[in-house]
Parts: C-alpha cells; sequence; structure tokens
C-alpha cells in the first residue's frame, strides 16, 4: 500500500533552490532516513511531507492516503505551555486516548460518579491496554512528574514529551526530525526497538548513524537539489555512494580534459559566431559547470600548532559535589595525561554538565581539589552555545575569535580556508547568520572555539541538530587533534570512533573508570548482568528469606494502577446486575443472562484480585 507520493515538488528559500522536480514514493513498512548537509533542504522536505508547507511547481502534486494516520515530530515541537506532562502527552482526538484522559481528569477530581463514568466508557472501548502503553512511553522517556507544567520544563524535556505524545496517539505513518536528541542511550535503544515494528511506517532524519544501521531499509540523500535513493541500512549506503561518487568522479576527470580543450578553441574564436559555434558555445557552458563541480571527500587532516601542554594538565584530587537531589560526583580522583581522549557517558540528570564545570572550575567542589595546569587553554563547547549575533556575516563570527589558525612549519589557516573545510563554500560566508538553518548555527558556534586554538577541548553534546555529513567532517578533524579531548554524548557512533577510555556516572556519586570504547562498557555491563541473573539461586527457600525484598518495576507499578481500575469497575458492574434481579418483570432467560454475565465478572474480577495479591506482596 502506498502510503504518500510526491510528484514534481520543488522548494526554495529566497533565490536559493533547496529541491527541483523531486518524486518520492514511501509505501507502506518502509523505513526511510534523509541525509543531506545542513541548511540544504532537509526540514523543508519533511515539512512537505507532514503537510506543514506547501510544494511548489507548477505541476507539483502531493497525494497522502487518507485511510492511515499521520504523526509528526518538529525539531522544535510546540507545545501548551498551561497544560501539565500528562494533558499534553494525551492531546490527541484518538478516542481511546481521550477515555484515558477523562478517567486521569475523574481521578485528579476525586469525583467517584465521573471516575465511574470513565472507567465505563474505557470498558466499551477496550482502552485498557492504552492506559498501560501511555504510563510506559512516558516512563521509558523519563517523564515521571506528570502534573508538571510545560512551561517550566526545559528544552530536553518538551522534546521527549513530544516524542511521547506522537508515539502515545499510534500512527500508522511517522515522520520524524532528530528524534535522538536529548535521549540517553537506554531510551534510543528502546525507541529503536519501538520504531523497528513491521507494521510502522518510518520517514526521518537524523544524525545518530547507528540508529540508522538498526532502524533503515532505505536512504534517500539530497544533494544539489536531486534526491538518490539508496536500498538498505546506513553501512549500505556507505558502500553505495562509494561506488557511485567513484562513477562520478570518473566523469568528472574526463568533464576537466574537456573543458580545458573548449576552453583552448573558445579562446581562438573570433567574437562574432556562427549558428554551429553559438551551439558549442553553449555546449561549452556545460560543461564548464559540470568540470567546476567540488567533488572534496572533506578529509580534515590539519597539523595545528597548538599550545604547547605541560607535564601537569588537569588533576582531580577527592572530588566531591552535591546538590539537594543528592550526590554528583563522591571523592573521585583522576590525572589526565597528553593526548588522552575521554568520553563521559550517563542518563540524563545524572551530572556530566556538572563534572565538565568541576574540571573546568567554573563550580567549586564540596570538598577535594581541582589543579589546572598553567599551559592548559580549555576550548569548550556547550550544549546552550548562544554567541551569535544575528548581525554578523558568518566570516564574521570566525574572525570575531582570531584571523587565522597557526599550523606546523609556519604556514596558516586563515578563518576562510576553515570554513571551507567545515562546509561554509566562500559565497556563504558572506550569508547573515540569520538566514542559518539551527544546525548551520550549531556547526559555527564549534568552530569558534576550534578558532580559538585550544590545547585540552571539551565537546558537550556536540551532535545535535549537525547533519551526518557535517559530523564525518569534524570526526576528521578530531581523529586529527593532539591535544587532550573531553567528550560527553549520547551518540554512540560519534563516542566510538573517537574515544578510546569512558567515564560512566552510575548515580549517586559513583563513576566508573572503563578502558575501552563506550559500546564495549554497554556490551560488557550487558553481559555481567545477565550473568549474574544466571547465577543466583532461588532454589532454597531460606535464601528467599534471607534476600532484601526485590522493588517492583516500573511496569508492575503500571499494571497495579490499571489493576484498581479494573477491580473498581467491575465490582461496580456486578453490583448493577445483581441489583436487577429484585426487578418483578425479569423473566427466566433474561435471569439466566444476568447469571452467566455475573460470573464472567466474577471469573475476571478474581484473577484481577489475585494478580493485585502478587504484586502487592512486593510493595
Amino acid at each position: 500500500m502506498n502510503y504518500l507520493s510526491l510528484e514534481n515538488v520543488s522548494k526554495s528559500f529566497g533565490e536559493k533552490i533547496l529541491f527541483n522536480n523531486i518524486t518520492l514514493n514511501i509505501a507502506r513498512s518502509r523505513k526511510i532516513a534523509l541525509i543531506a548537509k545542513n541548511g540544504t533542504g532537509k526540514t523543508s522536505l519533511l515539512k512537505l511531507i507532514a503537510g506543514e508547507e506547501s510544494p511548489e511547481g507548477e505541476n507539483a502534486k502531493i497525494h497522502l492516503n487518507k485511510d492511515i494516520r499521520l504523526g509528526y515530530l518538529p525539531q522544535e515541537p510546540e507545545l501548551d505551555s498551561s497544560h501539565t506532562a500528562l494533558t499534553a502527552a494525551l492531546d490527541s482526538d484518538n478516542e481511546k486516548i481521550q477515555a484515558i484522559k477523562l478517567l486521569e481528569q475523574a481521578n485528579l477530581s476525586g469525583d467517584s460518579k465521573k471516575v465511574q463514568d470513565a472507567i465505563e466508557r474505557i470498558e466499551d472501548l477496550k482502552a485498557w491496554d492504552i492506559e498501560n502503553k501511555v504510563k510506559e512511553i512516558l516512563g521509558r522517556l523519563n517523564i515521571h512528574e506528570l502534573d508538571q507544567k510545560v512551561e517550566f520544563m526545559s528544552g530536553g524535556q518538551k522534546k521527549r514529551l513530544a516524542l511521547a505524545r506522537l508515539l502515545i496517539d499510534e500512527p500508522e505513518f511517522i515522520i520524524l526530525d532528530e528524534p535522538t536528541n536529548h535521549l540517553d542511550i537506554d531510551m534510543i535503544e528502546w525507541l529503536e526497538d519501538y520504531l523497528s515494528n513491521p507494521n510502522l511506517t518510518v520517514f526521518m532524519v537524523t544524525h545518530d548513524r547507528y540508529f540508522l544501521e538498526r532502524v533503515c531499509n532505505e536512504i534517500l540523500e539530497l544533494e544539489g537539489g536531486k534526491l538518490y535513493t539508496y536500498k538498505g541500512n546506513y553501512s549500505d549506503y556507505l558502500e553505495k555512494k562509494s561506488a557511485r561518487d567513484a562513477n562520478e568522479a570518473v566523469q568528472h576527470s574526463k568533464d576537466i580534459k574537456l573543458f580545458k580543450k573548449e576552453l583552448e578553441w573558445i579562446r581562438r574564436q573570433p567574437k562574432a559566431r556562427g549558428t554551429k559555434a553559438k551551439a558549442r558555445v553553449d555546449k561549452f557552458d556545460e560543461i564548464e559547470a559540470s568540470a567546476k563541480q567540488n567533488f572534496s571527500n572533506d578529509e580534515m587532516y590539519i597539523e595545528i600548532d597548538m599550545h604547547r601542554l605541560g607535564s601537569k594538565i588537569l588533576e582531580l584530587h577527592n572530588i566531591s559535589k552535591s546538590y539537594t537531589s543528592g550526590k554528583i560526583i563522591d571523592s573521585f580522583s583522576y590525572k589526565f595525561k597528553k593526548g588522552e581522549r575521554l568520553g563521559l557517558a550517563g542518563p540524563n540528570g545524572s551530572g556530566k554538565t556538572t563534572l565538565i564545570r568541576l574540571f573546568t572550575k567554573n563550580i567549586a567542589p564540596d570538598t577535594g581539589k581541582v589543579i589546572v595546569g598553567e599551559t592548559v587553554k580549555f576550548g569548550y563547547y556547550t550544549q546552550d552555545n548562544d554567541d551569535l549575533r544575528e548581525d554578523w556575516k558568518v566570516i564574521d563570527a570566525i574572525r570575531d575569535i582570531a584571523e587565522y589558525i597557526p599550523l606546523r612549519k609556519g604556514r596558516k589557516l586563515t578563518a576562510e580556508a576553515l570554513l571551507e573545510r567545515f562546509l561554509f563554500p566562500r559565497s556563504q560566508q558572506q550569508v547573515y547568520i540569520s538566514k542559518l538553518s539551527g544546525g548551520e548555527k550549531r556547526r559555527l558556534s564549534l568552530l569558534r572555539v576550534l578558532m580559538a586554538n585550544p590545547n585540552f577541548l571539551i565537546l558537550d553534546e556536540p551532535t545535535n541538530d549537525l547533519d551526518v555529513i557535517s559530523l564525518n567532517v569534524l570526526e576528521e578533524f578530531l581523529l586529527s587533534y593532539k591535544g587532550c579531548l573531553l567528550i560527553t554524548s549520547h551518540d554512540r557512533y560519534f563516542m566510538d570512533k573517537l574515544v578510546d577510555h569512558c567515564f560512566i556516572l552510575c548515580g549517586d556519586g559513583k563513576i566508573k573508570d572503563h578502558n575501552g570504547s563506550y559500546s564495549e562498557y554497554l556490551r560488557n555491563n550487558r553481559k555481567e548482568n545477565t550473568q549474574s541473573i544466571k547465577t543466583t539461586s532461588v532454589s532454597e527457600e531460606s535464601q528467599k528469606q534471607d534476600q532484601p525484598k526485590r522493588k517492583l518495576s516500573y511496569s508492575e507499578k503500571m499494571e497495579i494502577q490499571k489493576l484498581e481500575d479494573q477491580i473498581q469497575y467491575y465490582e461496580i458492574e456486578k453490583t448493577k446486575l445483581e441489583s436487577r434481579f429484585t426487578e418483578p418483570q425479569l423473566d427466566s432467560q433474561e435471569i439466566q443472562k444476568l447469571s452467566i454475565r455475573i460470573a464472567e465478572i466474577e471469573s475476571k474480577l478474581s484473577e484481577c484480585e489475585d494478580r493485585w495479591l502478587e504484586l502487592s506482596e512486593l510493595l
């Protein structure tokens, strides 16, 4: 079944053509990712598909299957600031979700009549599973304070809440713009499993290459205003893209030779040309345009002449830090070595940014000492870099830091050259920052940090809003970087490629020091947990009694709430049915039907009560 068709669709931004006369068909169960440089039209194409914008082009057509439900997650989702987390999550016209919303509101009001009516509505719609799913999705995305107002949420919380709202709505066709931004590793892996459901159709933009590898079965590349299709996941795309580039390089080489030959000919021609000569001049213009295309492989090896690092770099001596919410760091010590490439990982809210601010002495530890070497020059890129002036041109933003970076052997890398290496061509360097996309602004802020030529580089979530192509360029630069490198990121691919040593924040102030990549740590941790489960003996009753009572999981807590609602509903219905036996006009057939129905309800009630007792013993 075809869900969506685009035909001869174009889009421009001012004088810039983003894409021209593209055609696209999206069929049921396809998992499609769109790859392109920032500012070339990814978000515009997503908005077209989602119906948020209208297409351009005289013969443009868009057809969306009216029988399917579509859900769209933009990069900057809009939520009603007056809503609570729960009402925002249940903001849907889906009648089952509306029934759950009524029950939640009735429970908050304390009105037993409203609760009873809401329970009956849920039973009629068979919506109990939806209620459980709502709580599970919110829990998976770390949204537990359901009465918190949206206006007091952080940007990351709002993005996760918007994602939860979309998934709760259960659309068959999901459109996602950078869905993994602000998600930690556990959330990303859960979302990978969720989207892999064969009944879902997905069209998304994401920079997370492991996510691309594990979810997608088709990749589209938007380049030069055209769409190129690659069947398969991210590794298949890399292989086929490499083959395409090789073919184009061969053609490009031929174009250059032909261009030189045509250039010699055209210079020999008199000013007045005949019809045949004019045709050849027109053909020359085409050849020139082809020959002058930039087929850069974006290699970023640069021998920067950094500030010298002394023997003392950064030393942490028994540092501790706590807030009212709990311990962040407890008696942690470490000495950084030259050229160290370290990753910082842990769930959202575990204290990664706090630890970085301690390293850079932006905040002081409660106890212990942080010593920074005299030769250390930090470069600190934060998630909230907001140092760009809208009235600057792109080149001004870099020159505001420095005119050039010193290279080895007395050479220099100018601001213009650095911008070109990071995919800002000379023509775009004169564009005002107000005209840039969100991803382009992030890339420019990162360049400002690099332009200061630090010898200890700290990157806090640098991959958010950067496209895959920009990430490849950044990675090549960082692989050649000779200073100390500290990265915190939920992008597993980025971490695995650049760091060989990790600090894992485990909660309650504990930091695990892992010598190896982050993916290795995750694999080892899972093996340890699995082995622990296998070797745990439950054969002897005495051991069971000595062991502390295990706690309920989040899903089990949600199940108890569901069971309590069901038990209340069945008890109310049983009382109603039993009261009908007193009706004088009741005949034998109706009595028999009532008896059968009451027996069914008692059976269900018994099942619910047994399960409730089983779970309540763990409370």
